[in-house]
């Protein structure tokens, strides 16, 4: 079987943004990327400190912006209003979930689309809809650029997505249709799901279930991606069986070190390379 390695994946894409940035500060451009944290959710906490402790590793601007948790509706929305008419930041990225009193729809949609760079607006989603360019969310990217680096067309190949989320299923759906795949959209409550993943070239397991997608699952040679990231005992597994799935699948990504390594790049490709204005 082979290995999908993400870290080579997001290594390649690091030169690419090093570069990028090299550019832009010969020309005393100094891009910035505003992370939005609200509340004390350690998870996302976490993880607004490891994308700017990653974006700084490449020379990428990035600040938190900290509201607390008891923040109104309307100071969230005058904070966007105010990063949409900074010239010198580049990206808005949002924490998600926002806590649930808050209006998400409302307040993510206040954000310019062209800074938008997790494709949460209905205007980026719109264009990934009707195959005009625009954000894409960053993990649905990962996936793609998984893909391309490794030679993996989807041209006429069956592709079974296991998970619907807004952020990782219905995006991944949309791109592997717009790359010619067929592609079966299933979830943790679809019938017959084992017969329906057997049948595909290619499974892409997103549903945030550990361990839901067996070895019996997948019929030999097919590519597996899992995108599933779950804390199980204090050790990080995916969604995927890994140790079932080493003698049937053909090729396939390890978690840690897959889907996940891949997505940090993206953030910052987004960031860095997806911007025009004023370059």
């Amino acid at each position: 079987m082979q290995i999908l390695d993400g870290r080579q994946v997001a290594a390649f894409h690091r030169e690419q943004i090093v570069r990028r940035l090299d550019d832009l500060h010969k020309r005393d451009i100094q891009p910035e990327l505003a992370i939005i944290l609200i509340g004390a959710d350690r998870p996302s906490g976490m993880y607004a400190k490891s994308m700017q402790k990653v974006a700084h590793s490449v020379g990428l601007s990035a600040e938190i912006y900290y509201k607390e948790t008891a923040a109104q509706e309307d100071e969230l929305i005058d904070m966007l209003e105010y990063f949409n008419e900074q010239k010198h930041i580049w990206g808005i990225l949002p924490m998600m979930p926002l806590p649930r009193r808050l209006d998400t729809h409302r307040i993510v949609n206040c954000m310019d689309p062209e800074k938008d760079i997790d494709g949460l607006t209905d205007s980026n989603i719109a264009r990934l809809v009707t195959g005009r360019p625009g954000f894409v969310p960053c993990t649905p990217k990962a996936v793609m650029a998984i893909f391309d680096y490794y030679h993996i067309s989807l041209t006429g190949k069956e592709v079974a997505i296991i998970g619907r989320s807004n952020v990782v299923g219905k995006p991944l759906a949309q791109l592997c249709l717009n790359r010619n795949a067929t592609v079966t959209q299933c979830h943790t409550r679809t019938k017959n799901l084992p017969l329906l993943s057997r049948r595909a070239d290619i499974v892409i397991a997103a549903a945030g279930k550990a361990g839901l997608v067996t070895a019996h699952m997948v019929k030999s040679g097919a590519v597996v991606i899992d995108v599933g990231i779950n804390r199980v005992d204090g050790i990080t597994i995916g969604d995927v069986d890994y140790e079932g799935m080493t003698e049937v699948a053909g090729a396939m990504t390890p978690v840690p070190g897959g889907v996940g390594a891949v997505t940090t790049m993206m953030v910052l490709e987004n960031v860095v390379c997806g911007h025009t204005q004023g370059t």
